[in-house]
């Protein structure tokens, strides 16, 4: 199994960023078929062969996801995707 690990820094107001990590996920759901849903400041997403979440801090987001066997083998091109989204809308 192999993981993705990213903190990526902000200087969004906790709802802003609150609002960006939504849009964020709502357009990996139209895309790619995940499920999401929010738990306090975390926010978790799944589908099959991907597990993790995005948990948002005052100054910063932790993305963390375990990746199955198949996913695993797309690891870099998926940390890239994540990595400029998040530089886009952060």
């Amino acid at each position: 199994m192999s993981r993705i690990d990213i903190r990526h820094r902000h200087s969004l107001s906790r709802a802003r960023a609150r609002e960006a990590v939504d849009e964020v996920a709502a357009k990996l759901a139209e895309r790619f078929g995940i499920e999401y849903g929010w738990d306090g400041d975390v926010l978790n997403f799944s589908r099959p062969g991907v597990d993790g979440h995005i948990e948002l801090e005052k100054d910063a987001l932790n993305v963390r996801a375990k990746l199955g066997f198949f996913a695993a083998m797309f690891k870099d091109p998926i940390e890239a995707e994540i990595r400029r989204v998040l530089d886009d809308r952060f």
